[in-house]
């Protein structure tokens, strides 16, 4: 065999049947051989699942963004003429307690209308087609709010081509009472359109914080996959070393002992591709079931581009055999045993230094290059950061041998455990090497988010301690906008109400004019004294009857340039480009004072003229429309729902918002919402990769574990061992992680310009999820380790 290798061992077919002679160790080397390749597999495919999973994310935006595109209503042309697939619509949007609804309200004006996707036919005047999520919802016995507010009759269910995900709630309601908008908008209440979906639309730049946000959450949450992917292939690694060896005694070199490793190590990831395609198949059958952070899609949506299925293909075997190839420089494997059993010398430091400052040299260039509108080197950002995070796990194995090679004395479990890390520090720092990984990436991100933040989460100058909500509404005249008010106050749930009728006026001579283009318009209030209190400063006293002049502090004085105390104005404001109707014309009284405007609950800052009722006639105002300003009692279940459905019975097209301090941009709290889903499928990994890992190295050890328990070590202090075994790499990681992270999150920082705010809330929850995820995981690995310590571990074939 020994003259074989030499002769043939460099050419392609030496190559090959080395390669296959480690195929068939693989796959015939007993229950012990296949053990481990099957935990190699799994591991490996676990990996791999998530990685088509995570090839699959441009087709599953993709999809969901081409279904919402395809039913999209919006329309910027000249308003079309009626024909026979023209469709009136109106908005109806609403909300039930945390979940957003979307609503339409239709009404065909021929025999062949245009239907919105995942329709069959238009539904009738008090008709309704709903999502199946909705449909759902509405069975069950705690939305009695939300059936009376879609009192509709349901008569179908929306296909999946008009929803952009299962779980969305939606739907589509017959109406008579729709009526087109006028050109100047002065009357209608709907739309005209002659089909539905926009087609070709280029989405908004991300900008670039928001891209750099989106490049390091890839890099995060994959790389602790590669980094698993690469520990798996090394299981079983000292079995496999020890039969090497047996393999060199009989005339193998170390040149085909390599080559057969690499075999081994590709028929297991091979098989990972297997097992990972299988989960990936068979998992992404329940897709539709699962709903993460408002966010759900088709099975048929997750589906990999052929181009990053092949480079997943290609990539796992080429790393599987790469790093076995890697492993075993380190190793001597000769006849008489493997070398690596005896002391080794000290791990080196400086190269290991190297990568991290590789990574910091090539984000260097980019400190407060990258701004909102600017574009970003993707290239040289995910080479810096993939480096820096790469270091990290490259320094974790000197980390840990240097820190537990000093420890001595201790409790039997504890000295146990160290023993253990002191001979093996290699595996146990490749266990949770992608757990340090994912942290210092989770760590870098949360210090991202949170110096960005201000940027995208701002004060939205709404005012929640005064009011909670607010409904706008619109009404005929002084008796409705008092009905409406009652209204409200009788809802349950609701503690207080401040009600403003408001109009325009405009200058008295606007009658004669025969364009209203260039027009200055003066907002009109009717409200009580209460109510103006909280509008505006009226610290020098209000009673009613009093008429008071306000300027919005944003605004160069529009109300000034024509409402003056003693001055007549017209409060019929054209809501069009021309005068219409006959002017009323009211004098602003001479008494009038001016205020100051203040922040309204809502944010607002009102001006122009507020009256309180005795001083005008809410009759006199054309088109008034309240708004009505609602404070709740939070100890009253579904107060908000209550309002919802009250303003729905008054107002069909009102709107209802509730009141909050922040406000926040959706691009970014869509990759915000994107960062919560993919932790979620990384934290799983981590969580199976560790198990996966610590059943492994327990069943290397089943013999020894077998042996202690015979020679009368009690097994609670095993199980401890067990548990110190995993904890202390992990803790050395962790600290790492938040060494490296927050170096990382600063650099991240500089990029972009923003100040060094470290987000040590966010560093502690990190931290804490780990120790979480240790804890589980041992305990999981609780059962095959008592199984393990039976007496008939002690046989041997």
């Amino acid at each position: 065999m020994s003259s074989g290798t030499t002769t043939r061992g460099g050419t392609l077919s030496g190559w090959v049947r080395d390669v296959g002679l480690g195929l068939r160790f693989a796959t015939t080397g007993g229950r012990e051989g296949w053990t481990r390749t099957a935990l190699t597999a799994v591991g490996v495919g676990l990996g791999v699942a998530l990685l088509l999973v995570s090839a699959s994310v441009p087709a599953m935006l993709g999809a969901r963004s081409d279904r919402g595109y395809e039913r999209d209503y919006s329309w910027f042309k000249e308003p079309p003429k009626v024909s026979a697939s023209t469709v009136l619509f109106a908005i109806a949007n609403t909300t039930f307690r945390d979940d957003e609804i979307r609503g339409l309200l239709l009404k065909a004006e021929g025999d062949r209308p245009a239907l919105p996707p995942g329709l069959t036919k238009m539904p009738a005047a008090g008709e309704m087609v709903v999502s199946p999520a909705l449909q759902k919802l509405l069975e069950q016995p705690g939305s009695k709010l939300l059936r009376e507010r879609l009192h509709y009759r349901i008569t179908g269910v929306i296909g999946d081509q008009g929803l952009v995900g299962p779980a969305e709630m939606a739907y589509y309601a017959g109406s008579d009472k729709l009526v087109a908008q006028s050109a100047d908008g002065s009357t209608g209440n709907a739309t005209r359109i002659p089909y539905f979906g926009r087609g070709s639309v280029k989405p908004e730049p991300l900008g670039g914080v928001l891209s750099l946000l989106v490049i390091i959450i890839f890099v995060v949450l994959l790389l602790p996959v590669a980094v698993f992917i690469g520990s798996a292939v090394r299981f079983g690694g000292e079995r496999r070393d020890r039969r090497l060896a047996a393999l060199r005694l009989v005339g193998a070199d170390s040149r085909m002992t390599r080559r057969v490793a690499a075999g081994e190590a590709l028929f297991g990831s091979l098989l990972g591709l297997a097992v990972g395609t299988a989960l990936f198949l068979g998992t992404r059958q329940f897709a539709a079931d699962v709903t993460l952070y408002d966010v759900s899609v088709y099975p048929s949506d997750i589906t990999p581009s052929i181009g990053l299925a092949l480079l997943v293909g290609l990539a796992v075997p080429a790393a599987a055999v790469a790093v076995t190839l890697l492993a075993m420089r380190g190793i001597a494997i000769e006849p008489l045993g493997v070398v690596r059993n005896a002391t080794a010398r000290p791990r080196r430091l400086w190269w290991r230094l190297l990568i991290p400052l590789a990574g910091v040299g090539l984000l260097a260039p980019l400190f407060g290059a990258i701004r909102n509108e600017s574009n970003v080197n993707a290239y040289q950002v995910t080479a810096g950061v993939v480096l820096l995070l790469v270091g990290l796990t490259a320094l974790l194995p000197w980390v840990v041998e240097s820190v537990v090679g000093r420890l001595r004395g201790g409790p039997v479990a504890w000295q146990l455990a160290t023993r253990r890390i002191q001979l093996h520090s290699s595996a146990s720092a490749r266990m949770v090497s992608g757990v340090t990984a994912a942290v210092a990436g989770a760590i870098a991100l949360q210090t991202l988010f949170s110096g960005v933040q201000s940027d995208f989460v701002t004060d939205s100058g709404m005012d929640p301690h005064r009011a909670q909500v607010v409904a706008n509404l619109s009404v005929a005249s002084g008796a409705d906008g008092h009905r409406v008010e009652q209204a409200f106050a009788a809802t349950p749930g609701v503690r207080g109400t401040l009600t403003v009728l408001s109009s325009y006026a405009v200058p008295a001579d606007t009658s004669t004019k025969k364009s209203t283009a260039d027009l200055h318009f003066a907002p009109v209030l009717v409200a009580d004294c209460a109510t103006l209190r909280q509008l505006v400063d009226l610290s020098r006293g209000c009673a009613d009857g009093d008429v008071f002049l306000a300027d919005d502090p944003h605004v160069v004085g529009d109300a000034d340039s024509f409402v003056r105390p003693g001055q007549a104005i017209d409060l019929n404001a054209p809501p069009g480009e021309h005068y219409t109707g006959t002017p009323r014309l009211w004098t602003v009284p001479a008494g009038a004072r001016k205020v100051n405007s203040i922040t309204a609950p809502d944010g607002d800052y009102e001006s122009g003229v507020l009256a309180t009722p005795r001083a005008l006639d809410v009759a006199s105002l054309r088109s008034p429309e309240a708004k009505v300003m609602l404070r709740t009692d939070p100890h009253v279940p579904d107060a908000v729902e209550q309002i919802r459905n009250t303003t729905d019975r008054l107002d069909l097209w009102a709107d209802v918002f509730q009141l909050q301090a922040k406000s926040e941009d959706s691009k970014f709290a869509n990759i915000r919402r994107g960062l919560l889903v993919g932790a979620a499928a990384t934290l799983g990994l981590i969580g199976a990769s560790l198990l996966v890992s610590m059943l492994e190295q327990l069943r290397e050890r089943r013999k020894l574990l077998a042996v202690l328990v015979a020679f009368g070590t009690r097994r609670s202090v095993l199980g401890l061992s067990v548990l110190w075994q995993t904890a202390l790499p992990v803790a050395l990681g962790m600290a790492l992680a938040v060494v490296g992270g927050a170096a990382l999150g600063a650099a991240l920082l500089k990029t972009v310009g923003a100040p060094l705010d470290l987000a040590w809330g966010s560093i502690a929850a990190m931290s804490g999820i780990a120790a979480g995820v240790v804890l589980l995981v041992t305990l999981l690995a609780m059962p095959p380790l008592w199984r393990m310590m039976r007496p008939d571990g002690l046989r041997t074939e």
